[in-house]
């Protein structure tokens, strides 16, 4: 499905991958087929849907593109619907996420006036199983040092042109949970990324999504990404790992804890001394400047 196109207006092509989220992939279609902007695409990716999404997906008609068939897993569906796309850029919205009116319209705007960025994002909100609102994502200028630090880009808000991805050979399909993460840190490596604080779209979170069911495999692909690319893993990553480790539920006590974080920390960036101490002392600094 491609919108009444507009003369000179970029091509956008939104892809959203699916498995089993009926309940929620209506609002999403919605969310794109709403936009003002007069130039997008919309491919929907299914991985054998067993649940009501592929009758909501036949009742959209001609006016979405999409298919349902065995895949690999998320990565391996968003990388065949940007294989499928015609659009110059690429937005990837999840089947339990949302696009805010107009926001397709301000991403193109950067991408239109601008041939040299090659990757927009913006601010958005996370939202509940119920769509209310439940805080602000915590987005962040762009930085690719910091980047090591927190995943401050929200995912459902970046917008990539598409042969920035087919460089990089697309999201890292070994990856279940970090896939997003991953290809930030990569497209930062060579390429200009551009923060706009508009807000761009939703991220529900929810008892049963991965994000908050699976937080300790989060953590370990995090901790594994940031080691391959930054050869460090930061105090913040290493603690949230210690913290939602099965391996370390089992212990009592904040100072145990603390312990076996400082512990982790040591040992996996036992080859740069240097910048653990620097660690340290900076987290040591920040909490007495707290306490002051």
């Amino acid at each position: 499905m491609v919108l009444e196109k507009e003369v000179d207006a970029v091509l956008v092509t939104v892809v959203t991958p699916s498995y089993n989220q009926g309940r929620f992939i209506k609002e999403t279609i919605e969310s794109v087929l709403t936009q003002d902007y007069p130039n997008i695409e919309y491919i929907i990716v299914d991985g054998g849907s067993t649940d009501e999404t592929i009758e909501i997906l036949k009742s959209y008609g001609e006016r979405i593109r999409w298919i349902s068939e065995n895949d690999e897993g998320q990565a391996d569906a968003v990388n065949k619907g940007i294989s499928m796309a015609r659009g110059e850029v690429i937005g990837w919205l999840n089947s339990d996420d949302t696009y805010l009116p107009g926001a397709i319209s301000k991403v193109a705007n950067e991408f239109n006036l601008n041939s040299g960025i090659d990757m927009v994002y913006g601010e958005g909100y996370h939202i509940s199983e119920h769509g209310d609102i439940l805080d602000r994502y915590p987005t962040e200028k762009y930085d690719w040092e910091k980047l090591a630090q927190t995943c401050f880009i929200c995912q459902p808000t970046a917008f990539i042109r598409k042969n920035v991805i087919e460089n990089l050979g697309g999201l890292n399909k070994n990856l279940q949970l970090c896939m997003d993460y991953d290809l930030w840190i990569r497209i930062g490596q060579t390429y200009e990324i551009k923060y706009i604080s508009e807000y761009l779209a939703t991220s529900r979170l929810y008892e049963s999504n991965k994000t908050l069911s699976r937080t300790d495999e989060v953590y370990s692909e995090a901790v594994t990404t940031v080691k391959k690319y930054y050869g460090f893993v930061p105090l913040t990553w290493v603690y949230g790992y210690v913290y939602n480790s099965s391996a370390y539920k089992s212990s009592k006590g904040l100072t145990r804890l603390k312990f076996y974080a400082l512990l982790k920390f040591i040992t996996i960036n036992r080859r740069h001394p240097v910048l653990c101490i620097k660690q340290l002392m900076a987290s040591f600094l920040k909490k007495m400047l707290q306490l002051r």
